[in-house]
């Protein structure tokens, strides 16, 4: 089928788009009323609330063809190329778009896509149809306790009964949204007679099935988006499994590539912004400061590479499906313009930033300090990225391993 040209499409889109939202207004600054939140910290009403406007948009995208652009048609998705997807952005950069949850992010570009390229025509059918337009919402069951960063040993088994069943037992940690979800993608040992990568299974698990407790983590910023999961005994049916018995980590390394590419880029304000730091210098009459003037111009700079290396690697990924390591570098490029947003501002508060003195746009900045260190560790760690880097892109030579035993023989199992 021919692709369409993408000025013409562009124009189609531009009037989709003025049909559903409303026109972008200008840029927001730190003020009163401001977000600087990096995570969300919501009563659960208003999360409820929030989600459904998303999900409205995001239904309505899909009625219009415009989810998952270059997903496969017989995927699920609009089979087109990368030059359409940095067409949609742009012109949908020019319209107020629902700031997108966590949940609704995992769903649409994590888990909707791991259904997508590794599902049966039943799951495509059922689930991830569904996902991609959340009609269903899903989280994502990856990190343990002791399994974050090496999340190859990872210790929640599974084991298949009589009957095909899959029982599974087991703890997840940092699941955003899992009180609102309906499934989660949940990894699993199924084999610890084997390396420890090639021994785990990837499966949908109902999040009201009998066995899944979920209990909320209270984070330093006062919020509560964060959930540890305990599965006891969850019976999940065959056909809820994803991939292969032992591809689990294929699919796992193929989420978390979107994940990194969602972490790094996506249109939900995360935190203080430059034009956000650049008003706060203002509103302290500082910007006369030659030193404040280089912190300003260092983090404008560091703020656009990254958006020109956003640009670059979603075009890139877009163009060949599934993204690749390069994605690493928009994620830790996102969490270091986050760090270095918060330091300037601290810096240029003060003693301001530890109390509510009623200044507009002041201590609204804690809830940036609060959450920037934990950006540096969801959708992999900083450490991951660069090990990633080092060793995808610029071909260095590995780090030394002695995991690469079978899992049952490695210390601790």
């Amino acid at each position: 089928m021919p692709q369409p040209d993408p000025d013409a499409w562009r124009t189609q889109v531009r009037q989709w788009l003025a049909g559903v939202l409303e026109p972008a207004r200008a840029p927001e600054s730190a003020g009163d009323d401001a977000d600087l939140a990096v995570f969300h910290n919501l009563p659960e009403d208003e999360e409820r609330l929030l989600l459904e406007r998303c999900r409205a948009y995001q239904r309505a995208r899909f009625d219009a063809g415009y989810q998952a652009l270059t997903l496969p048609a017989d995927r699920g998705g609009a089979g087109l190329t990368a030059a359409h997807v940095a067409a949609f952005a742009e012109e949908e950069s020019a319209f107020e778009v629902p700031p997108s949850t966590e949940l609704i992010s995992v769903t649409v570009r994590l888990v909707a896509m791991a259904v997508s390229l590794f599902g049966t025509a039943e799951q495509l059918h059922g689930h991830a149809r569904a996902f991609l337009r959340t009609d269903l919402l899903a989280c994502q069951l990856f990190s343990e306790p002791g399994a974050g960063s090496d999340l190859a040993a990872l210790r929640t088994r599974a084991r298949q009964a009589d009957g095909g069943e899959w029982v599974i037992d087991g703890q997840k940690v940092w699941t955003s949204g899992a009180q609102f979800a309906d499934y989660g993608l949940l990894l699993a040992r199924t084999d610890p007679d084997v390396v420890k990568q090639a021994g785990i299974t990837a499966f949908l698990v109902p999040m009201d099935a009998p066995g899944v407790e979920i209990r909320p983590i209270r984070q330093m910023s006062g919020g509560a988006s964060f959930n540890e999961v305990f599965l006891s005994g969850v019976r999940v049916p065959d056909r809820l499994r994803i991939g292969r018995p032992g591809q689990g980590w294929e699919v796992a390394t193929t989420t978390l590539a979107f994940e990194r590419t969602a972490s790094g880029s996506g249109n939900r304000r995360k935190g203080g912004t430059f034009p956000d730091v650049l008003a706060l210098a203002r509103s302290l009459d500082r910007t006369s400061d030659p030193l404040v003037r280089q912190r300003l111009a260092d983090l404008y700079v560091r703020a656009a590479l990254r958006a020109a290396t956003v640009d670059r690697v979603a075009r890139t990924s877009a163009a060949g499906g599934r993204p690749g390591p390069e994605a690493s570098l928009t994620k830790l490029m996102a969490s270091d313009l986050l760090t270095r947003t918060g330091q300037v501002a601290a810096e240029l508060m003060g003693a301001r930033i530890s109390a509510d003195t009623g200044e507009p746009g002041t201590f609204a900045w804690t809830q940036h300090l609060l959450g920037a260190p934990g950006y540096r560790l969801a959708g992999g760690t900083d450490q991951i990225q660069r090990n990633l880097i080092g060793e995808r892109v610029l071909k260095l030579p590995p780090e030394p391993r002695e995991d690469r035993a079978p899992f049952s023989q490695l210390p601790g199992n």
